[in-house]
């Protein structure tokens, strides 16, 4: 499967325990969106366009309305990168 670098990105910082938080309109349309790391930092690789691309592949679900985070299908979609902690 051909994922972008952004892709990539989130999908790193999601399998690790990261979520993205969405705000709605008052239709209940998706508007914007922020991924937040596990450790509370904002991923700025994760725009409007990058979400969509992962929920229309399924890489990302919502369960009980809760932050979307990586399916199954997106931890086994993303290539392994260094972590860079000590």
């Amino acid at each position: 499967m051909n994922i972008s670098k952004a892709e990539q990105r989130t999908l790193h910082a999601l399998a690790r325990g990261g979520g993205i938080l969405v705000e709605k309109n008052e239709a209940g349309k998706i508007f914007r969106v922020n991924c937040v790391t596990r450790e509370g930092w904002t991923l700025e690789d994760c725009t409007f366009g990058v979400f969509q691309k992962l929920k229309r592949r399924r890489l990302i679900a919502s369960k009980n309305g809760g932050p979307y985070q990586a399916t199954r299908l997106g931890r086994i979609s993303v290539r392994a990168q260094l972590d860079n902690r000590a």
